[in-house]
């Protein structure tokens, strides 16, 4: 009898895809999902440690659980992902229960673990290695997990799919602990990656977003040759089937002239780049060790804007870092005026244990001040989105439909049950009436009014 699976998954959308290969490597070991976990025979979360209300967010689920561990101790639970790696047995110390601590660079043992797990008196810990552990040849190895096995059920729809072509990071942002979670930077082979884009042009799927933590730095050395990124989206231009490109998270120094004209030449390179700015003060900048000033971040969006007319580009900012005074957040509130983002993830600072801030700088803004900064910014993006997308309204664009609006997919009673959403070209979400049968496919949809965050239109034909 097939065994019953449930995975949460928190965080970004690596995690997606480490959560969409673990069920299809289960699939094989006879596991079926439930989206019960009461009724599950094996309960995982896929965790994230970026913010602590990530790392809290699980804990608090796992403290649910403890009751139904003790009436089914045969119910194996596991903790898998960035949160898993650096806590590693303070996952033990603060849930006893837990049967399973697996980081990322080791998922590729999932099934291998859980059987383990089943007849074990002690919980199974399996995380790579730290990078002063060993030399960096060896803790690359350690965090290795790409496998091609693929699950189109997990995927947000059957049409798009992620396909990571980077793991890792060495950039250190000083607020960041995903180079210790993830890893070094490493590439992966081009063959590779060209090889499971085809498997998911098989599987029906029309959009490809590629992904890495710096995603735009990615090359890998073929004998003379060095593959970047702007080689790799030509050769995956050329497979059929798939309609769009679209990668992220980009680094800013890393935004190369020759990137920017592959995407303007190559036309199922969509017009979007996510390209994190965090901070618009160079004080503030250095303190982050982000690696670039304002000055040269003005100079990469002033060449997008050349390169790519009419290119939507979004951010990140973290308000309330260490040292930030009023000066420095309205030099951010600046250039989120000058930059005009499409849409801007914006977020309070929080300490992140093994980083260097944490280490070496004090957290003295005060939470207050941060909730403030991190509203008024919100406001002013808000407001920035909702004048940029008036220019849509009377024109017609392309939308890839992904399904049912959010609110139609819930039931709201005032929503049409053939309100369907999808996203343009260049990632903005639209929202329109239209039968089911639409759904994966690229219409044209004429634009009607505006949010900031969405877009609201009719069928063309």
């Amino acid at each position: 009898m097939a065994k019953r699976l449930y995975i949460e998954t928190v965080g970004c959308q690596m995690n997606m895809l480490d959560s969409e290969m673990v069920v299809a490597s289960l699939r094989k070991s006879d596991f079926e999902l439930t989206s019960d976990v009461e009724q599950a025979d094996v309960i995982l979360f896929n965790t994230c440690s970026v913010r602590q209300h990530a790392e809290e967010k699980i804990y608090s689920a796992l403290g649910k659980l403890r009751q139904l561990k003790q009436l089914r101790p045969d119910t194996i639970i596991g903790v898998l992902g960035c949160m898993a790696q650096k806590d590693q047995r303070h996952v033990l110390d603060r849930a006893p229960f837990v049967d399973l601590v697996i980081g990322p660079g080791q998922l590729h043992r999932i099934a291998e673990l859980i059987d383990r797990a089943g007849g074990a008196e002690s919980a199974q810990l399996a995380v790579s290695l730290e990078r002063r552990d060993a030399d960096r040849r060896q803790v690359m190895r350690s965090h290795e997990t790409f496998d091609p096995l693929r699950d189109p059920e997990m995927r947000p729809t059957p049409y798009q799919a992620y396909l990571r072509i980077q793991i890792g990071c060495d950039k250190f942002c000083t607020y960041c602990v995903v180079p210790m979670t993830r890893g070094p930077e490493q590439g992966r082979s081009p063959d590779e990656i060209l090889a499971e884009a085809r498997v998911l042009a098989d599987q029906g799927c029309l959009e490809v977003t590629l992904l890495g933590q710096t995603v735009n730095s990615y090359q890998y050395r073929k004998g003379e040759q060095t593959v970047r990124l702007p080689d790799l989206l030509e050769s995956l231009h050329a497979i059929s089937g798939i309609e769009r490109l679209k990668f992220v998270t980009s680094y800013p120094k890393d935004m190369t002239d020759g990137l920017l004209q592959a995407v303007r030449d190559l036309p199922k390179c969509s017009p979007y780049l996510h390209v994190p700015l965090q901070s618009g003060s160079d004080a503030i900048l250095k303190r982050m060790k982000r690696g670039y000033t304002v000055s040269q971040y003005r100079d990469m969006i002033e060449r997008v804007r050349q390169t790519i007319p009419g290119a939507a580009v979004s951010s990140d900012f973290i308000v309330g870092f260490c040292g930030e005074t009023y000066q420095d957040y309205q030099q951010t509130v600046e250039m989120l005026r000058w930059c005009r983002f499409k849409n801007s993830f914006i977020f309070k600072y929080s300490v992140r244990p093994g980083t260097r801030a944490a280490e070496r700088l004090p957290d003295d803004v005060p939470d207050g001040v941060k909730r403030q900064r991190n509203n008024e910014l919100l406001a002013i993006q808000n407001s920035i989105s909702e004048t940029e997308n008036l220019a849509f309204i009377d024109r017609q664009v392309d939308v890839l439909i992904e399904g049912p609006s959010k609110k139609a997919a819930r039931g709201h009673s005032e929503i049409s049950a053939l309100q369907l959403m999808g996203r343009t070209h260049c990632d903005r979400i639209v929202v329109f009436d239209g039968p089911d049968q639409l759904v994966g496919q690229i219409k044209p949809i004429r634009i009607d009014r505006v949010t900031p965050h969405t877009l609201l239109g009719s069928l063309v034909d």
